[in-house]
């Protein structure tokens, strides 16, 4: 399974995914330009977390005009695994693989702290690692985390099952409903604003995260 790594200008969480997937689970994975226009030859996409083109406009608004974008959308159209997380999520938001949108924190603060998630779908081959309804714990960091739609779509979300994780106890940033992440109908296309990669090692303070890494290689071997 051979894994890109999208680098965009002002990403900053790109090594993190490198490292998770390369050093922690001796995987495939490389860094792609963002100026790329094919992705020939890869099994799946990361979209890192950071500040793509600064955030300026909004987070990701300026990204999904990136070259790389096309290529990204005809993965995800072929079935291939599409992961976003963080800047990630709110890019795949903008370039409408996932419904809704990635609002202002309600504190108007950046947020940097461990929350705890409750797995709501442990189906699709991002989460198959882990339990339904398992409580983990995953960091956040994030001023635009607060996940917005209207009820249609919500209901949408629900009746589908791509809701996949959830805020537990608390609500850090205001998302409706207490969404952290979801999936396309397919389930192939993951967004989430927690940063699974910061807690794949012990010495990190915690391995919550890794199980998402597990599933999704072993989707890729299954495949």
């Amino acid at each position: 399974m051979k894994i890109a790594i999208v680098v965009f200008p002002g990403s900053n969480c790109d090594i993190d995914m490198y490292e998770a997937f390369n050093t922690v689970c001796h995987a495939d994975a490389e860094y792609v330009s963002y100026r790329r226009k094919k992705l020939d030859g890869f099994d799946a996409v990361i979209l890192p977390g950071g500040f793509s083109y600064g955030d300026y406009l909004r987070a990701g608004a300026i990204a999904q005009f990136a070259p790389v974008i096309p290529a990204i959308r005809k993965m995800a159209q072929d079935g291939k695994l599409v992961l976003g997380v963080c800047n990630g999520f709110q890019i795949l938001t903008e370039m409408g693989l996932l419904p809704g949108a990635l609002k202002r924190n309600n504190s108007l603060q950046f947020i940097c702290e461990t929350v705890k998630l409750q797995v709501k779908n442990n189906q699709i081959p991002f989460t198959t690692e882990y339990d339904q309804d398992q409580i983990i714990d995953i960091p956040i960091a994030h001023g635009e985390g607060n996940y917005y739609a209207d009820d249609v779509t919500l209901a949408e979300l629900e009746k589908n099952n791509q809701i996949v994780f959830e805020y537990y106890q608390q609500n850090p940033n205001g998302s409706v409903k207490n969404i952290a992440g979801i999936c396309n109908k397919e389930g192939n296309v993951l967004g989430m604003m927690p940063h699974p990669e910061r807690a794949v090692e012990e010495v990190l303070g915690g391995t919550d995260g890794l199980p998402l890494f597990k599933s999704f290689l072993k989707s890729g071997v299954l495949a």
